[in-house]
């Protein structure tokens, strides 16, 4: 396997802070050409909502998910790397956003009440998780039973990401985009 395969491959649940640092910079170069707000304005987000950024990394999409939950709502940005959490730290002090909240995951699971939110979203993410029923299992623990999940395949086919769904009896894919899954809890 290549030193990027090692460092970014699939199933790497927490990189080197190296790789974290450059993949936040590919990033940052990325959003200059192409607007990624466009795509949390498709998840439906109103003004006091939750929202929890599952896997936020350097937090693409905070800064947009804040501005649509308003001084009402809750973003909880959530990572299971370090230098994820103090990224995030960063934009909520530059940029004042009093609603945004950094999470730690331990393993899959998080310091978020049970039902919180009314939209979870796992972007660029899903390909590097080990145990998608265990992922699968904390994100419907999350949301309410009324809220959605939009996960997209990462670097992964999507349909591995449709068959990890369906495997995991939790959701049900209620619409597919070129972009991402919308999901809806099933009732247990």
């Amino acid at each position: 396997m290549s030193l990027v395969g090692k460092m970014f491959g699939e199933r790497r649940e927490r990189i080197p802070n190296i790789a974290f640092r450059m993949m936040s910079l590919a990033m940052k170069v990325h959003d200059v050409f192409k607007n990624v707000d466009t795509l949390i304005e498709d998840f439906g987000i109103e003004d006091g909502y939750t929202v929890v950024d599952y896997g936020c990394g350097p937090g693409r999409y905070v800064q947009k998910a804040s501005s649509l939950v308003g001084p009402t709502g809750r973003i909880y940005a959530a990572d299971i790397h370090n230098l994820a959490i103090e990224k995030v730290q960063k934009l909520i002090e530059k940029h004042y956003l009093g609603n945004v909240m950094p999470v730690f995951i331990h393993g899959y699971s998080c310091d978020i009440e049970n039902n919180a939110a009314d939209v979870v979203y796992a972007l660029d993410m899903f390909h590097m998780v080990n145990d998608p029923n265990s992922l699968l299992a904390e994100l419907h623990r999350l949301t309410r039973t009324d809220g959605f999940l939009f996960i997209d395949d990462g670097h992964q086919s999507r349909t591995v990401t449709i068959d990890q769904i369906k495997a995991s009896g939790r959701w049900k894919i209620v619409e597919e985009t070129k972009q991402y899954l919308q999901c809806k809890p099933v009732k247990e």
